[in-house]
C-alpha cells in the first residue's frame, strides 16, 4: 500500500519552511535605510520615470525654446530697438519663468501617485516617512537644471553674452534652482489638496502666469503705471529676476541674493512640513 501523497507534500513543505526560517534567523536583519539614502532612492525613481517616458521632459525643453524665440523676436524690436539688445535684458527673465513653470509638475506627479494608490504603498514601507516627498522634489531639480541649460545654450546661440562669464551664469542658475526647490513644496501641498492632476496643473499655471508676467522679467518696472510698478517691485519673482540678472551681469548685491535665499527658505519651512502632514493623513 503506497504512502499518502498529500502527507508527503505537507512534510516537504514543513521541512522547507523550517529551513527557510533557520536561514533567515541566522543572518543579521538588514539595517533600516537612512533618511538620505531613502530620499536619494526616490529621487532616482523620478529619473527612471523620465528615462522610460522621455515625453515628460517636453515642458523642460520645448517650452523654454518657444518662450525665448517668441519674446525675443516678437517684442525685442518694439521694446529695446533690437532683438540682440533685448536678449541681454530678457534672458534671465526667461530663465526664471521656464524653471518656475516646471515646478508645477512636482504637484502633478504627487497627485498622480495618490490617485493610483502608490502613496499608500510608500506609506507602508519601513522608511523615513517624508522620503518619497523629499526624493521627488530632489529628482525634479534635475528637470530645473535641464530647463535652465536649454535657455542658456539657446540664448548664447542667439547672441546673449553674460558680462560675468560662465561663473555668473552658473551662479544665476543655481540661485533659480534653489528658489524653485522651495516653490515646488507649494505645489506638492496643492497636489495633496486637489483630487486630479489636471486640477493641479491648471491651478498652478493660473497662479504662476500673473506672478511671472507681472514682474520685471520682460520690461523695466519704471515703464509701468504706478500701481502696477508697486506690485512688480514687491513681487518675489521680480526679486529672483533681479538677482539672476545681476549675477549674470556681475552687479548682484548680497542683499539681492540674500532676499531670494530667504524667500526660498521661508517657502520650504512653511510648505514642506505642511506637505508632510497632509501626506501622513491622506487616505
Amino acid at each position: 500500500m503506497s504512502a499518502d501523497p498529500t502527507r508527503e507534500v505537507d512534510s516537504e513543505s514543513a521541512t522547507e519552511e523550517v529551513a527557510l526560517r533557520k536561514a533567515l534567523s541566522s543572518n543579521p536583519r538588514p539595517p533600516r535605510p537612512s533618511a538620505l539614502s531613502a530620499s536619494l532612492t526616490f529621487g532616482w525613481r523620478g529619473m527612471l520615470k523620465v528615462k522610460h517616458v522621455p515625453e515628460q521632459l517636453l515642458d523642460a525643453t520645448m517650452t523654454p525654446v518657444l518662450f525665448t524665440l517668441l519674446f525675443t523676436y516678437m517684442f525685442g524690436g518694439a521694446i529695446a530697438g533690437s532683438t540682440r539688445e533685448y536678449l541681454q535684458f530678457l534672458l534671465p527673465g526667461i530663465l526664471v519663468m521656464s524653471v518656475l513653470f516646471t515646478t508645477v509638475y512636482s504637484g502633478v506627479a504627487l497627485t498622480t501617485d495618490a490617485t493610483k494608490g502608490v502613496v499608500d504603498r510608500f506609506r507602508s514601507l519601513p522608511i523615513w516617512r517624508p522620503a518619497p516627498l523629499v526624493g521627488a522634489v530632489l529628482g525634479d531639480s534635475v528637470r530645473y537644471l535641464v530647463a535652465a541649460t536649454v535657455v542658456v545654450v539657446l540664448g548664447v546661440a542667439l547672441g546673449f553674452r553674460p558680462q560675468a562669464g560662465l561663473g555668473g551664469v552658473v551662479a544665476a542658475v543655481a540661485l533659480v534652482v534653489v528658489f524653485a526647490f522651495g516653490l515646488a513644496w507649494v505645489f506638492t501641498t496643492v497636489g495633496l489638496l486637489m483630487r486630479t492632476p489636471s486640477a493641479v496643473l491648471n491651478g498652478g499655471f493660473m497662479a504662476l502666469f500673473p506672478l511671472t508676467f507681472l514682474s520685471n522679467a520682460f520690461v523695466e518696472p519704471e515703464t509701468l503705471p504706478g500701481w502696477l510698478e508697486t506690485f512688480v517691485e514687491a513681487n518675489p519673482v521680480s526679486h529672483l529676476v533681479t538677482a539672476s540678472r545681476g549675477l549674470m551681469d556681475g552687479t548682484a548685491t548680497a542683499g539681492e541674493i540674500g532676499l531670494v535665499l530667504a524667500s526660498a527658505a521661508a517657502l520650504t519651512a512653511v510648505f514642506a512640513p505642511l506637505t508632510t502632514r497632509l501626506y501622513r493623513s491622506k487616505g
